[in-house]
């Protein structure tokens, strides 16, 4: 753990001149700490910086990848980044391409240090109306518990696990700021139990509840419109039913002499199914609606973005785009992701009732698919892409693999949250997009209520608390809205299977609807789902008579691209830093790394 043993006048030195704009004019670096406490704008930066070190864009993790490109749903043409070499068994207490724990408690500092100055009576964040001032004071008091929590939960997705002993451990909570005298005793704190973590997470969003606006809505200077982007009311509810989804996986439950019974592990999923109805009802986060393009590049803030970012440029564009087009093609869509796509009537497309053609396979599909991929002969700018091996010239297509080595290897581009504008990467006009990186969507809310539902009661009963319908209704509502279908068979076919076969239909769907939005890798994780599925793409031949396919029929030989060398159990938990483990000899690593 990074502790800090400085003073606080240097840490708001360093605070104030590393923190960027986010919502309030950046601080300059001209001040002490006696004025950093009385400026108002200048206590806020401390607040800001937490704010600020949140993930802007999509595709932030490491080498510019979406961190799905370290799962089964895509692999990065980025032969040397982190993100790669996590895909393929790169991990270790020395190396790990998405650790965050120095930063996360970077963060827990500057926010306790916030909560000890940034509120004293000596701010005047109104110098006209002291109920105004005080007004200010909650919201702000209100973000910090917020950011505290979040950063928490960071650090929990991260590292939280199963120790040797089957003990399930977070991170080390610490409730308070601290830079002097208690310096090394610091150094020795074990980790807190996961159940532990989340209760600490809990009480900061419910503390956070009661200082924050629900939502920031007009013209007040407090909580008006302005203020959108900061913490809220809606954000605190929707982050509590991820919290509380986490804790009641498989992969976090303790084991052995530690092991709790299925009474117990049902009652989390319970709590989880209460808090994500509550989420829903008490944090008015309105009714579920399925993702459009015009999510995409959005000029307004769209309901379903609970908590986001914003960002304008066309960086995403130009690492995703296709070669041809002026992009890089950074992250390319897997086989395996297309392939859980259902057809249009809901069915998977190895069913015996599905309508998937394999030789035309991207027909009669889930509308979903064209949200999240580009294919052969889908049009791209006004031009059809060309995925494919020209039989008769025997060349390959502008966007095949074997006309440019940045072109796909699996026979897709992404789609999902990228600009479409005509010619968008000239080199000479090129065009900037706005973009919206929602860090909570309302979607995920509703997905963990039925997966919380399914896991507590079955597919067909409802939970006490948590509202009057089921599992199956919920999701079957949600597949009405997408696919136009009424009755779900599949989902009605899989629910009378049973609880286990519902599980995977909730699971897919859950894998589909957050493609490239950094979840699958989480929840292949808690589910402790198989890590180590090779990817697979395809392969398109154009004839005479048209396009040939293959890999595209789940019966037949795959077309692999890459292996995932993770069949270790050790890969569904993170290692902790070896520089930690070095400092202090109470900091338990989680299974299968002792001695990595």
């Amino acid at each position: 753990m990074r502790y800090f043993k400085i003073t606080p006048v240097l840490l708001v030195f360093l605070v104030l001149f590393s923190c960027e704009k986010m919502l309030d004019p950046r601080p300059d670096n001209h001040y002490g700490d006696e004025d950093t406490w009385r400026i108002p704008n200048k206590a806020q930066g401390v607040l800001m910086d937490s704010y600020d070190k949140i993930m802007t864009q999509w595709d932030h993790w490491s080498g510019s990848n979406f961190l799905d490109a370290a799962t089964d749903d895509a692999v990065t043409n980025a032969l040397g980044s982190g993100i790669y070499n996590l895909g393929h068994g790169g991990l270790s207490n020395a190396n790990n391409p998405i650790g965050n724990w120095n930063s996360a408690y970077e963060q827990f500092l500057k926010i306790h240090i916030f909560l000890e100055n940034g509120l004293s009576d000596d701010i005047y964040y109104s110098l006209t109306d002291s109920l105004v001032n005080q007004r200010y004071r909650n919201r702000l008091k209100g973000e910090a518990f917020f950011l505290r929590a979040w950063w928490g939960m960071e650090l929990l997705r991260i590292y939280g696990g199963i120790a040797e002993d089957g003990q399930a451990l977070g991170y080390v909570i610490l409730a308070e700021a601290h830079t002097g005298d208690d310096y090394e005793s610091l150094e020795l704190l074990p980790r807190n139990t996961y159940e532990e973590c989340v209760q600490q997470i809990t009480n900061d969003l419910d503390s956070a509840l009661v200082y924050l606006p629900l939502t920031y809505t007009g013209n007040d200077a407090v909580t008006g419109g302005e203020q959108f982007g900061r913490a809220s009311g809606k954000a605190a509810w929707a982050l509590k039913s991820r919290v509380h989804t986490y804790a009641a996986s498989p992969a976090f439950q303790p084991q052995g002499a530690f092991a709790i019974s299925e009474d117990s592990i049902i009652a989390k999923w319970k709590r989880a199914a209460v808090t994500s109805y509550n989420a829903i009802v008490e944090g008015q986060l309105g009714g579920y609606t399925p993702l459009s393009e015009a999510n995409f590049n959005p000029q307004v803030t769209p309901g379903e973005f609970i908590f986001r970012k914003h960002f304008n440029n066309n960086n995403m564009e130009n690492r995703n785009f296709p070669p041809y087009f002026n992009g890089q093609g950074r992250v390319q869509p897997s086989q395996n992701l297309v392939d859980a796509f259902p057809d249009a009537n809901g069915f998977p497309i190895d069913h015996e009732n599905s309508i998937y053609n394999p030789q035309n396979p991207f027909e009669n599909r889930d509308p979903r698919l064209d949200l999240t991929v580009y294919y052969n002969n889908r049009v791209f700018d006004n031009r059809p892409l060309e995925i494919y091996f020209d039989e008769s010239t025997q060349s390959y297509g502008r966007d095949a693999a074997g006309y440019d080595h940045r072109n796909t290897r699996t026979g897709y581009y992404l789609r999902k949250w990228l600009a479409s504008e005509p010619d968008m990467l000239n080199p000479t006009q090129p065009v900037i997009a706005r973009h919206m990186h929602a860090l909570l969507r309302r979607s995920e809310v509703y997905f963990n209520l039925i997966e919380s539902l399914n896991e507590a009661s079955g597919p067909f009963l409802s939970v006490e608390g948590a509202g009057s319908q089921s599992a199956f209704a919920r999701i079957s509502n949600i597949r009405q809205q997408v696919l136009s279908i009424d009755p779900d068979l599949f989902a009605l076919e899989a629910a009378i299977a049973g609880k286990e076969a519902f599980r995977k239909f909730i699971q897919n769907e859950r894998r589909i609807e957050f493609a490239f939005e950094n979840m699958r890798y989480f929840d292949m994780r808690r589910w402790l789902l198989p890590l180590d599925e090779p990817v697979r793409g395809y392969e398109a031949v154009r004839t005479p008579d048209g396009f040939e396919y293959r890999g595209t029929d789940p019966g037949n030989e795959p077309v692999i691209v890459e292996q995932r060398n993770l069949g270790d159990p050790r890969f569904y938990y993170a290692p902790l830093p070896m520089n930690e483990l070095i400092k202090n000899p109470n900091l338990r690593d989680n299974r299968g790394w002792s001695g990595q």
